[in-house]
């Protein structure tokens, strides 16, 4: 069924939230008496899209009935079709100093004011409710969720935006064009149709010749439209990916495609986010959106079950199309066809034809080995780009964080992998070890869940910038919770190698090397909130390596590790 009479060229009507110049001026000289909230990374991207007009009909954070009915029918209060609660999530302490009618400045992480919010509504929500209705799990495994349950604040505070600047961007400035701009771009171009690509990885041959397949079948001009607001944790950084980007347009007939970048921070709702992906594209001028296999979906939890099917946001969509507005081209997956050296929908290769394939996990192995990757996959400029920033294992920074329950036997192995790695050379190897930490990063921090927590985390975030810049970081504090370690695990990983060593030396073995008495005292209740007598400590599922001190000498113990890291690639 053809849609064009339902698809205005260049979309509808846009909302613009920044004020003028006057009104931000004022705006800012009345701002010296608000209470303030310094907006995170996820706030910032949605504050930009709700100001320029990617957001459009919204006018601000939502209010609580548009979030409820936005959460269980995917509309507006209006009856406008919206898929995504849009929300400012703030803390207890933040929620206190405000009221109905309040105003809020909202400002960058340096604390300059992006924009003014309004309060209608303030209140907490039921996120178990929220996390089952958007995403259709309650699964931690879910990025979504686990942002949802670990990262976003207790409050909702909703209310109209004042924007009175967009957040400053340093780079890329030219491909990164609002609504208004893309439009006049291709009113400009003459082009009246254009189907729209969304993507948060680099793309390689099988996303060119779908794309290009995608404009042909739509009779189109072509927008690659890339997320590099935040995505999926462990994706390709955004630097990189334009890079390869840039480097792919060439591919394209001239003057037929055109590149632009996206500050979305994605939620991988899969079929959900696909409608909000195509309201999104609209308001940016497209009228054709690109769905394909489990769209803007998470993969697999860790027992392999799909949190989508893979095409169920296809099928929402459809569902969907005539009132979006926007018609979609659906693809199946891309497979190559060796004999005739073309790529092909899975749906279309001839019957006992053989095909090749080459999975994310495969290719980001391939780039951690070292290992060729091959032309009929990807172009060479783009694996270039690639092999930049992701060198082999052998090259890569990593961190070993070790757990365990005090005089287990942590700092001592810790140490003794320390000496080892310097002897072998190669990177720089730094130790941070949970007394050390405690007395020149955390010397103001008590002992109970809320600073033990920030504790481990300080120490994520340095282990982190070590394993960024290519070095080694020997992480070896009690850290006693799952969840924090979790955090952790997934602060480093994108960035390099996380081991983590769970010193499992029995409480009775600890209890009798304790050479401060510190186990004594607990047990006499001197000291409060002790891992293992008083306080718990959650044995990791995770754990890459463990090892019980009872009858390892340290010198074994950091041979374990040291294999282990040989087995991995990092070290040879």
């Amino acid at each position: 069924m053809s849609l064009d009479h339902l698809i205005p060229p260049h979309g509808g009507r846009l909302v613009d939230l920044v004020v003028p110049p006057d009104r931000a001026d004022e705006l800012r000289r009345e701002s010296r008496d608000w209470p303030s909230w310094d907006l995170t990374p996820r706030q910032v991207c949605d504050l930009e899209l709700l100001a320029n007009g990617s957001f459009s009909p919204l006018t601000g954070f939502l209010d609580r009935a548009d979030y409820e009915r936005v959460c269980s029918e995917m509309r507006l209060t209006d009856g406008t079709l919206w898929p995504m609660p849009i929300t400012l999530d703030v803390s207890r302490e933040a929620a206190e100093h405000l009221e109905a009618g309040a105003r809020l400045a909202l400002r960058d992480p340096e604390g300059v004011m992006l924009a003014v919010l309004t309060v209608s509504d303030i209140w907490e929500p039921d996120k178990e409710a929220e996390a089952a209705r958007v995403f259709g799990t309650t699964n931690p495994e879910h990025p979504g969720v686990a942002y949802l349950f670990e990262v976003a604040g207790p409050v909702y505070v909703g209310g109209r935006i004042e924007a009175v600047q967009l957040p400053v961007h340093y780079d890329f400035k030219e491909l990164r064009r609002t609504p208004a701009e893309l439009r006049a771009e291709f009113a400009q171009k003459g082009w009246t149709r254009v189907v729209a690509f969304q993507t948060r990885n680099p793309m390689h041959r099988a996303h060119v010749e779908l794309t290009m397949r995608a404009a042909r079948d739509a009779q189109a001009n072509l927008l690659i439209h890339p997320v590099v607001g935040m995505t999926k944790p462990g994706d390709v950084d955004h630097y990189t990916r334009v890079r390869a980007y840039q480097a792919v347009m060439d591919r394209y007939p001239r003057l037929t495609a055109s590149l632009a970048l996206l500050n979305l921070a994605m939620r991988m709702a899969g079929p959900r986010e696909a409608l909000w992906h195509a309201i999104i594209r609209k308001n940016h001028g497209a009228t054709h959106f690109i769905v394909g296999r489990d769209h803007a979906g998470p993969g697999s939890d860790s027992n392999g079950d799909p949190f989508y099917g893979p095409y169920e946001a296809q099928e929402l969509f459809r569902a969907h199309e005539e009132e979006l507005g926007v018609a979609m081209v659906d693809f199946k997956l891309m497979v190559y066809d060796p004999e005739d050296d073309r790529y092909l929908p899975i749906d279309e290769v001839p019957e006992g034809r053989k095909t090749l394939s080459i999975s994310g996990t495969e290719l980001r192995e391939r780039l951690a080995d070292g290992r060729e990757i091959p032309e009929w996959f990807s172009y060479p400029e783009v694996v270039a780009e690639l092999r930049r920033t992701h060198p082999p294992r052998a090259s890569q920074g990593f961190t070993v964080f070790f757990t365990g329950l005090s005089g287990a036997g942590k700092s001592t192995i810790a140490n003794a992998l320390m000496v080892k790695l310097l002897q072998m050379g190669g990177r720089p190897v730094t130790l941070l070890d949970g007394d050390i930490v405690r007395k020149h990063l955390s010397s103001e921090l008590g002992f109970s869940k809320e600073h033990r927590d920030l504790n481990i985390l300080r120490i994520g975030f340095v282990a982190s910038e070590i394993t960024k810049n290519g070095g080694v970081a020997i992480c070896a504090p009690i850290a006693p919770y799952d969840g924090t370690r979790q955090r952790v695990r997934r602060m480093i990983e994108p960035v390099g190698g996380f081991v983590l060593v769970h010193v499992a030396t029995p409480l009775e073995v600890c209890e009798q090397r304790d050479r401060k008495g510190l186990y004594a005292k607990a047990r006499a209740g001197i000291i409060k909130e002790f891992t293992g007598i008083s306080d718990p400590y959650e044995e990791p599922a995770d754990a890459e390596v463990t090892i019980d001190t009872t009858d390892t000498s340290p010198d074994e113990a950091a041979n374990r590790i040291i294999l282990y890291l040989e087995r991995l690639g990092y070290i040879g």
